[in-house]
């Protein structure tokens, strides 16, 4: 009997980074005001409460003077209007997703549509999203949907925007937007639900259908721990859903050989770690009861078959030979051939006197009384176990590529040929794939045939996967004047796209730099490490835009700081055109030359005389601070300083 845990059991990122909020804004102001639960885990909230944060339910009992959190599940757009006017001050723990949805309902109200939401109509994210629009309405499934449009035919012509809050059952709400799709003429759909969500409720469903006994632990009032439940129920006949470890019956497990257990987004880590123990012990107990005096005599004198897996301990080491004592009247040897499949390794660097080892029986001897045992062929036959249990419950592997083989390449996999076909290496099309001969690889058990010894992986899945988890990474922090390090993944004529983890953003070119630039190939190349930043984006088109230039330094104040009129400057000329050039002061400033400060003679266009990238000494005749241009001459440096007067102040009256 075993337990197996979910993999994404416990606080999803929206809940973790409420708690780190609530916790840092206790220690920073010596305690802080709660407005309602900030999570619904009553564990969690003492724990904040013993740290000084104070619990309210009402809105007048809060003080202009206090430091209000608000929780994951978000507020009313009205409390948030009164806590600003009464001047108390927020710090705002509202889960980026549900962030999200008021947003899309907010604009929702601009435009004139109706926002139609599925979900829960009493729970607090639902009457905060819905409160962000006078027209909301809320069904709590496709029945109340259809209802609502059968009632009043005309409903079905209105603008309506549907959503989903953000923990609702996949099922429900895809089944709703079936109906809107079909029935209405006027409908924007937004899928709302939060990814860790999704991701949650799959993995319980998957892991409730192979399983005799399901555990779903979390807080009774949680929404998502509640769809978790209903998930598990519809699977596996057996569902407990707890708080704690100690509301589990050990009756509950009696009877049952695999146990599954997860945890909604809510219950944190301590608390899902104290069940998954408290199961385990309670399987152990089970498992082991109390031997009879009967059992025990009965093992005493238990015989040995050829072909067997037997469990003894190791009483002696010698140099061709190792000696196991498998508690009856026959002696264990193993050859040392027959320790391991490494025939460089030694017997003592593999098992000590003491130790217990479980072996195959090749042969035994009645006569003489002893067993010859096997630990190189049992070990054979685990590796096949752990590769068929691996394909089984999508465990990630890894191994060493050994060679390409044709059509893909192979990789050994604990001793075991993994192959591995082109498509699935994760290379592109036509790529040499005997480049990746000694790399270490993780990859997916696709496909085993034990009789045959075939094995065939998917590098690419695991990849697929990573960089699925990095981009919802991505999107769930993603913030206005966040800093990233990224690499430059493609370029174009306007501008560069740079990978900030899984995720491209896209530099324009008028973001790499304040020196006026034709092409990015002049500051950068494909490969390099650029210090980004995000200037904006839109979750819904998946758009990021990037920036580079450093936003600190202003090159207009340099230029102020470093130059007057008078001075003389040495200038790169930028660019070229028909009334005159521009050159670069400093980088991110352009002076202009007018045509006829150009030469000390008239000329029919600048390119006569000068070139773009040409350095030439210039200089400042005219600063307009106002307007931010400068006029520049080359010609009142050729001539005598008594006709060193510009015309005009060309720069004031000509726009690039």
């Amino acid at each position: 009997m075993k337990v197996i845990l979910a993999d994404t059991a416990g606080f999803c990122y929206g809940v973790e980074r409420a708690v780190e909020l609530a916790e840092k804004t206790a220690r920073d102001n010596g305690g802080c005001v709660m407005l309602g639960s900030i999570i619904h885990n009553a564990n969690v909230v003492n724990q904040l409460c013993e740290l000084g944060v104070r619990q309210v339910d009402s809105i007048r009992e809060i003080r202009p003077e206090d430091t209000v959190l608000i929780r994951a599940h978000g507020e009313k757009k009205e409390v948030i209007a009164y806590l600003r006017a009464i001047g108390a001050s927020c710090v705002d723990a509202t889960c980026p997703n549900v962030l999200r949805l008021q947003q899309i309902v907010a604009r929702a109200e601009e435009e004139g549509r109706i926002p139609v939401m599925i979900g829960e109509p009493h729970h607090p994210e639902v009457v905060g999203v819905a409160s962000w629009s006078q027209h909301t309405v809320v069904f709590s499934g496709p029945q109340e949907l259809e209802k609502w449009l059968q009632l009043e035919p005309l409903r079905r012509d209105l603008p309506l925007t549907a959503v989903a809050q953000t923990t609702c059952i996949r099922s429900i709400w895809e089944s709703s937007a079936e109906i809107l799709k079909k029935e209405c003429t006027n409908v924007k759909l937004f899928d709302t639900i939060c990814n860790a969500t999704q991701k949650r409720q799959s993995e319980a469903a998957d892991l409730a259908a192979k399983v005799d006994v399901m555990v779903v632990v979390g807080d009774r009032k949680s929404a998502n721990t509640k769809h978790l439940t209903e998930i598990c129920t519809e699977r596996c006949p057996r569902v407990l859903q707890i708080e704690g470890a100690e509301e589990l019956s050990p009756d509950f497990l009696i009877g049952c050989s695999v146990a599954g257990l997860t945890a909604g987004a809510s219950t944190p880590a301590s608390i899902i770690k104290e069940v998954y123990t408290t199961m385990s012990e309670e399987i152990k107990n089970t498992e082991l009861g109390e031997e009879s005096f009967e059992e025990l005599l009965e093992k005493s004198f238990k015989t040995l078959n050829t072909g067997e897996k037997v469990t003894g301990i190791v009483t002696a080491i010698g140099p061709t030979e190792v000696q196991v004592d498998l508690g009856c009247k026959q002696a264990g040897y193993i050859a040392v051939e027959e320790l391991s499949a490494d025939p460089n390794v030694k017997p003592e660097d593999i098992v000590k006197v003491g130790d217990e080892i479980e072996t195959y029986i090749i042969r035994v001897n009645d006569v003489d009384g002893y067993a010859m045992l096997s630990k190189k062929r049992l070990d054979a036959v685990k590796v096949w176990d752990d590769i068929e249990e691996a394909r089984e419950n999508k465990v990630t592997l890894e191994g060493k590529v050994t060679e390409e083989n044709k059509g893909g390449i192979v990789v050994n996999v604990k001793g075991v040929r993994v192959f591995v076909p082109a498509s699935q290496s994760g290379q592109p099309r036509g790529a040499d794939l005997s480049e990746m001969i000694g790399q270490t690889v993780s990859l997916r058990i696709t496909e085993v045939n034990r009789a045959r010894r075939r094995v065939v992986g998917s590098i690419r899945a695991v990849a697929y996967e990573a960089r699925q988890a990095a981009q919802a990474e991505v999107w769930n922090n993603i913030e206005v004047g966040k800093h990233y390090t990224g690499t430059v993944k493609s370029m174009t004529s306007y501008g560069v796209f740079v990978d900030i983890g899984g995720v491209d953003g896209m530099v324009h070119i008028s973001e790499l730099s304040w020196s006026r630039i034709k092409n990015p190939a002049e500051v950068c190349s494909v490969g390099d490490t650029l210090d980004v930043y995000v200037i904006s984006f839109d979750p819904e088109k998946r758009k990021i835009s990037l920036g580079v230039k450093d936003r600190s330094t202003n090159p207009w104040q340099k230029f102020m700081e470093t130059y007057k009129v008078g001075d003389v400057a040495s200038v790169r000329i930028v660019k070229l055109m028909t009334f005159g050039a521009f050159a670069e002061v400093v980088p991110g400033v352009d002076g202009l030359i007018h045509i006829s400060q150009i030469a000390d003679r008239r000329i029919e266009k600048p390119g006569d005389v000068l070139s773009e990238g040409q350095i030439v000494d210039a200089k400042i005749t005219a600063v307009d601070e106002e307007k931010q241009k400068i006029s520049l001459s080359i010609r009142a440096l050729l001539t005598p300083a008594a006709d060193d007067e510009p015309v005009e102040d060309e720069a004031a009256e000509v726009d690039e």
